[in-house]
């Protein structure tokens, strides 16, 4: 007899297979895909949504050889510097795709179930794993043309002579959005003769078939495979473009979505402590729909953050900023925001479309070239090109302004990371945020990859010399981020999910109101965002009376709550009524 947990599983995946697949034997098929995730071993029906994080929780984006040191394996390095230096401070962490690869830093996968032997072993991600939440990518849009997959393409040998979508280059493709500038169909010899296949990114990234199904079960063997590493965070990189149907523009298809939800059910019943997070470096309307109805992602990338963040230090004008949070619907109960402000990829320019205008994003683009970055393309689809994102390293773009660089450098960089870390959702912070690293112009015209300019490899021992010297801004930077990152882990009003409120403040101060779950603590944090000293009224916030604010960042107490704060240029505050002993 069927337990009757999976049974009730079963039926799920049975709904979710009849709107993916409509002609497949969706019983058989929903089976395979149980055992593929090894359900059965489990035998638990995901709990009531409930939210597992809270405002301790803090994930760092990194490269699995971000840090190296001669002799040693770089995953060994990169945890021996996690336990030593970040052990208070990050509660996760990501690791970029950690498989051997031909292309794209590791997006080009050429074996999903190897550890690339130059970083380490199987034995070095368990052991992360064991002392902190592991996210990896599960690399699902695509493969690299590389692979055992593609090379049975190539020789008309089964299974991965299915595995991979052909077109007729004669046909029309002009609505097919994509975010590069490289041909979409790649023509290659075969044993069956000359197909065209499709590459959404690059022709070495070649798309897989989610039209058979089989291919499905291949990506959900993998998933279980990393789980039994201990990967407990699943970012399912450029999951929109997933499914392909012509006449479309192959971008957040119905199909795609559904798969998005089916994978939920799965890996829900698996462990209902697993995330999946969707990678969809979209307009902010469309990525929003990846939370579903509660059933799809756990958590969406906030795209639109890093350039909005980034366009209000550079005008000194937050009013974009504060329209698009005052827009943003609360995440639902068992969902979140992945708030960032830089990753090994560029600011994508996409997430502001219909928020920013086409001058303000053109003057962005011009200030970061200016301060040394560089600027990627996409094709559109009805002809042309549009800039596509900004690759520069964080601390530099935070150099100056429109009018150019200046002294505020340190103090606008961590003023961003303050804003971020205030707002209603997950912190992420990308491992050279942290540790202030500078472009790597010498990266990128080795590569010829813009996005090089922000993926610098430390030699470990350089760096650490460099974290321990007070003089250096690596140092300053490093502890100035992790004090912010320490003291917000205290604090029940910067739950992801505490209420959240938008202040009107004037364009000068952006700030937020928020509020902890049993409404025990309210902070008020406002951030200058100009060069120049603002004044905060104190009477703008409507403070209870009867309660004693003082400022979580400075220490300063506040008991006339009708007077003033003068806010030196991007210096922030963290107005809170909790008592100091339960605060800090």
């Amino acid at each position: 007899m069927v337990h009757p947990t999976l049974e009730a599983l079963q039926q799920q995946v049975v709904e979710h297979l009849r709107l993916i697949y409509p002609e497949e034997d969706h019983e058989t098929l929903a089976h395979r895909l149980i055992h593929a995730v090894g359900a059965e071993g489990h035998c638990v029906m995901a709990r009531p949504r409930s939210e597992p994080w809270d405002q301790q929780d803090l994930i760092v984006i990194t490269y699995g050889d971000s840090l190296r040191r001669e002799g040693e394996r770089p995953l060994h390095t990169l945890k021996r510097f996690v336990d030593h230096y970040l052990a208070h401070v990050a509660t996760g962490i990501h690791i970029l795709p950690f498989f051997p690869y031909s292309s794209d830093d590791g997006f080009a996968v050429i074996d999903y179930a190897q550890v690339n032997p130059s970083l380490g072993e199987w034995a070095d991600i368990r052991d992360i794993a064991e002392e902190t939440r592991l996210m990896a990518d599960l690399v699902i849009n695509h493969c690299s043309s590389r692979s055992r997959w593609f090379e049975q393409f190539k020789a008309d040998e089964a299974p991965g002579r299915d595995y991979f979508i052909t077109a007729d280059p004669d046909e029309d493709y002009h609505q097919v959005v994509r975010p590069r500038t490289s041909e979409l169909l790649k023509p290659v010899t075969t044993a069956a003769g000359e197909r065209h296949v499709w590459c959404t990114f690059s022709h070495d990234q070649v798309d897989l078939n989610f039209a058979n199904p089989q291919v499905l079960v291949e990506m959900v063997r993998i998933i279980q495979l990393y789980l039994s590493q201990g990967v407990s965070i699943f970012r399912l990189d450029a999951v929109a473009f997933l499914w392909k149907e012509a006449g479309t523009s192959c971008l957040n298809l119905p199909q795609t979505h559904e798969i998005v939800r089916l994978l939920r059910t799965l890996v829900s019943f698996y462990d209902p402590r697993i995330l999946l997070i969707t990678e969809t470096n979209i307009p902010n309307r469309e990525n929003l729909a990846y939370f579903g109805n509660g059933n799809e992602a756990h958590a969406i990338y906030n795209f639109s953050l890093p350039p909005l963040l980034l366009h209000t230090m550079l005008t000194g004008d937050c009013n974009a900023l504060k329209l698009w949070q005052m827009s943003m619907p609360p995440a639902q109960m068992g969902t979140t925001y992945l708030n960032f402000i830089a990753s090994h990829d560029g600011i994508g320019l996409r997430p502001v479309e219909g928020l920013l205008e086409e001058k303000q994003i053109a003057d962005i683009a011009t200030t970061m070239e200016a301060f040394g970055g560089r600027i990627s393309w996409r094709s559109l689809g009805e002809g042309g090109l549009r800039p596509y994102e900004i690759n520069i390293a964080l601390y530099d773009a935070m150099k100056g302004t429109l009018q150019g660089p200046d002294q505020y450098q340190q103090a606008r960089f961590l003023c961003a990371h303050a804003i971020m870390l205030s707002l209603e959702g997950l912190p992420a912070i990308y491992l050279h945020s942290l540790l202030a690293t500078q472009n790597d112009l010498d990266k990128v015209a080795n590569t010829g990859n813009n996005r090089s300019i922000n993926r610098h490899c430390w030699d470990a021992d350089a760096l650490e010399a460099h974290l321990v010297d007070v003089k250096s801004h690596h140092h300053q930077v490093f502890v100035g981020l992790c004090q912010l990152a320490r003291l917000r882990q205290d604090q029940a009003a910067f739950h992801p999910s505490a209420t959240q409120f938008v202040l009107h403040l004037g364009d000068e101060l952006f700030g937020v109101w928020r509020q902890s779950q049993r409404r025990d603590q309210s902070i008020f944090a406002v951030a200058n965002v100009t060069d120049q000293v603002q004044t905060l009224r104190l009477s703008s916030l409507n403070l209870i009376g009867t309660q004693n604010w003082w400022d979580l960042l400075s220490g300063d107490d506040y008991p006339d709550l009708h007077g003033d704060i003068e806010l030196a240029p991007y210096q922030s505050v963290w107005l809170t009524n909790r008592s100091r002993e339960t605060a800090t």
